[in-house]
Formats: structure tokens, sequence, C-alpha cells
């Protein structure tokens, strides 16, 4: 494989975070020639340009929303990697949709309006795009159940329950198929990114595909980034004697892949014409409770703060979430990091990066004065 990738020429924007980072390694251990475009986010980048920033890629510090830095970023590329987005339950709606969505149209409109030779685009999307995770009703089998209501939740009801009967249902995997809507800010923004790729794609006649990644966890995972990252943000908990804080009642939950599996899902990406045109789920098909990954942390550490549940939600939050991987199996892929095993990983990581602060408690007195994190009723 690493013959027929010599001389092709790659843009990972993002390139120096968690996920397009792995994907730059991996690139040029495959012979490709990478340009990375970052513009070192201060919340995920505290320290500045990060030392894990291959050598061997060509490094541009600049902001995508900058046409003429992206434009000089696109110059003699063959295959995009765009990674780079502004993420996790931050407060500002407007610079989500400026770095996510505009960012994103004004790179495709750059490639049409320069007649540049890109001949791949693979965009990085989420399993945020979904409202809610396909369910099993005992009455009427495969549902797709919208997002909960507010009004549910303030009154300590997490259940999905059957948009048809209202009967409590069975969390199943999720299909590409499944309704798409995103019910934060993110997640919409999420919706935008691939649709406009995709879209772009079959207008143009360039190959593109959209990757719905599950929750990517890994080395690499901004330890100073408070909003985003279940696993960083227990470990920093736990590391300064604090518990893990759970939404709802911890037993929601969530598909994870470790990030070597996502990299090597985009380098699949790029080398299959199997994808080309569809949006993709990647994960790993198995489904963890929040409070489970709280503990399996806990326990790995040799810190034995059991998680604490106030009673907070999140609205739009998703109950259940796990991967139908069909699609991407089907063109050759299969993780090969399991759960115990990335987290394993992460914490021999996180041990040499010396004293690390709880970012978290701040921002969560953020998010509740801001109306994201909400509590429920008393009473």
């Amino acid at each position: 494989m690493t013959a027929r990738n010599n001389g092709r020429r790659a843009l990972v924007t993002g390139g120096a975070g968690l996920i397009g980072s792995h994907v730059v390694d991996l690139l040029l251990r495959e012979g490709w020639s990478v340009r990375i475009l970052d513009n070192l986010e201060p919340n995920t980048h505290k320290r500045g340009r990060p030392a894990w920033v291959n050598p061997n890629a060509e490094f541009m510090e600049g902001d995508l929303r900058d046409r003429g830095v992206m434009t000089s970023a696109l110059q003699n590329i063959d295959v995009v990697f765009h990674e780079a987005a502004y993420g996790g339950y931050m407060p500002e709606i407007a610079k989500y949709v400026h770095v996510n969505s505009l960012g994103t149209a004004q790179m495709l409109e750059i490639i049409r309006e320069d007649k540049l030779s890109i001949r791949k685009i693979i965009v990085a999307s989420s399993q945020a795009v979904y409202s809610e995770g396909a369910a099993e009703c005992p009455q009427h089998g495969l549902v797709f159940p919208t997002v909960r209501p507010v009004e549910q939740l303030r009154v300590g009801d997490w259940a999905v329950h059957c948009p048809i009967c209202g009967e409590v249902t069975k969390s199943v995997p999720t299909p590409e198929n499944a309704p798409v809507g995103g019910e934060t800010v993110y997640g919409l923004t999420k919706v935008d990114q691939e649709k406009l790729v995709l879209l772009w794609g079959k207008q143009s006649g360039v190959p593109t595909v959209a990757l719905r990644y599950s929750c990517t966890f890994g080395p690499r995972q901004s330890i100073f980034n408070p909003y985003t990252g279940v696993i960083a943000i227990f470990c920093t908990r736990l590391l300064n004697d604090l518990p893990p804080v759970l939404y709802e009642d911890g037993e929601q939950t969530r598909d994870f892949s470790f990030v070597e599996d996502i990299a090597r899902a985009n380098l699949l990406a790029a080398d299959t014409d199997k994808l080309d045109g569809f949006p993709v789920n990647v994960g790993s098909k198995k489904g963890v409770t929040i409070r489970e990954v709280a503990e399996q942390i806990s326990e790995a550490l040799g810190i034995r703060i059991a998680p604490e549940a106030k009673g907070e939600f999140r609205p739009g939050e998703m109950r259940h979430l796990t991967s139908d991987t069909h699609r991407i199996q089907a063109a050759g892929y299969k993780p090969q990091v399991d759960l115990a095993t990335g987290i394993g990983c992460y914490l021999e990581w996180i041990r040499s990066q010396g004293d690390v602060k709880d970012y978290f408690s701040e921002a969560a007195d953020i998010l509740r004065n801001k109306g994201i994190v909400h509590s429920i009723a008393k009473g």
C-alpha cells in the first residue's frame, strides 16, 4: 500500500488536533506528502504548537476562515482531510457557524472558483448529527425517536420513548439512513458540513466522503478544553481528586473509538471508492454507559472516587448512540483497539503531561449560566 500512496499530497485541516495529528502521522508513514493547516485554537492548545506536530509535515498556522490562508493551503493538494472544527459544548453560537459551516462552504468555493485539482475530500462529521439513537419498540419494531423534550427531562424521565405509542424503547445500532438534524449547535453545524461537502461532490464530480465519528479518544486529546472529550474530562477530574460528574443518571450509552482507528478509517476512505458520496458511520458497534467509563478510568488510575450525578442534563443531548458500521465494514474497516486498551494508552500519555489542572468546574458554571446545562425540577 505504501508504494501506491507515494506521491500523493494531502492537506489535513486541524492537523495539530487529536484526530488530525494522527491522520498526519499515518499518512506520512504511508508515503504521502502532508501539509497541516491549524490555527492552534487556545481552548485546545493552551501552550501553543504541541510537540507532537510531525516535523515531516509542512505546517501552516492560520485560520481556515481567512480566504487567503485557505487558498494557499489548498495549492498543489490531491486529497483534503477536513478535520478542523469548533467543537464540544461551547456557548459561542456564531463561532460554531462561522468556523464549521461558513469555513467549509468557503473551502469548497475556493476549490471550484480557482479550478484546483483536488481529487477527493473527506470531511469529519459526527454522531452528533443524529437527534437520538435508533431504538426498538415492543409494539412497532425499529423506530427513530426524536430528541427528548426538556419537559420530560426536567422531571427526571431519562428514557427514550417510542414516537408512535410512547412505550419505553431499547437502544439498537443507528444506521446512516436514520434522520439527521442536530439538536445542539455543534451537531447542527456538523450536518451543515457533511451536507455541503456531499452535495458539492455530486455537483462537481469530485469524490467526497463524510465520516460520522463516534466518541473519539486517545493520546493528544486536549487536557485544557473542558467542553469536549468525556474521557479526558474524567481523567483530569480524578487526577485532581475530584469526582467525575455525570449528567442525567450516567446510564446513557456511547460508542467509543480509539483515535488511531479513526485515522485508519480516514486512510481507507481515501484509498477506496466504495464510500464515495456517502455519510459513513465510524464506530465500534458497542454501547458503553458513561458511568462505566468513569469507573473504568477510576480503576485504571487507582483513584477510587465514585462519580456523582446531580440531576443535571443538557437539552438536545441524545440518550443512546451506538453506530451501525455495516457500510464501512463492507469497505474493509475493522477497529483494532478496544476501550480498555485505549484508556490504558490515554492514561499512559496523560501521566507524561505533568501537572494536570481541572478546567471543568469553572466551565460547568459557565454552561449553567448560559442555559446549556439544566437541573431537574425540585419537589
